[in-house]
């Protein structure tokens, strides 16, 4: 069975990410959204291993010592990460994994080592990221000014991911994601695992 792609999608704040994402999972019947682990009490309309994994402190961080997660960080006084164990099984099994993260986070999954695609989604330029933002109404000016500050700190790690996919158009953004993910799957170092390849001559 060939192994799914990881797929690890990152985008500042008003860019889009969460619609193209939902979109995104819409059309690709094996690609798989990542269930991070969290720490906060569970809400009462959420699942425990749909949501989130819900950890206790103790466990989570027993889990980081043991290197259980691909990234982790703690945010309002709770911790949050992406279990190893849980993204391994899926791309096992031949599904894809999208993880959907901040640059902090993708900087992790990197250094973690595993084989993944990065893929960063910006809009069509700045003027139109502070419309976006201002048009959500749910950002006090001070905040849309620190949205902005750390997404032009955000756009300066661009050179670590492998795509870089313009939302001018949902479904156009959608096509390239889908196209992305098409191509890895078919990379030479992926098809040499088919089995006829296995019949090759060798020097």
């Amino acid at each position: 069975m060939k192994r799914g792609i990881l797929m690890i999608l990152s985008a500042p704040a008003g860019a889009g990410k969460d619609t193209v994402c939902e979109q995104l999972l819409k059309q690709v019947p094996d690609l798989r959204y990542s269930v991070s682990a969290t720490t906060r009490p569970m809400r009462g309309y959420e699942i425990d291993g749909q949501s989130y994994f819900f950890l206790t402190r103790e466990d989570f961080e027993a889990k980081i010592n043991e290197n259980g997660f691909l990234e982790h960080v703690e945010y309002a006084n709770h911790l949050y990460g992406t279990p190893r164990v849980f993204v391994e099984e899926q791309l096992e099994k031949g599904i894809s994994v999208i993880l959907k993260i901040e640059v902090v986070g993708a900087t992790q999954v990197k250094a973690s080592g595993i084989d993944g695609v990065f893929v960063f989604l910006v809009p069509p330029n700045f003027s139109d990221l502070e419309a976006r933002l201002r048009k959500r109404g749910s950002e006090s000016e001070s905040e849309i000014q620190e949205r902005l500050r750390i997404a032009r700190q955000e756009l300066t790690n661009v050179t670590m991911y492998d795509y870089v996919v313009v939302n001018d158009d949902v479904e156009h953004a959608v096509e390239q994601l889908r196209s992305i993910l098409m191509a890895e799957k078919r990379r030479r170092d992926k098809m040499l695992d088919l089995e006829i390849f296995k019949h090759r001559e060798m020097n």
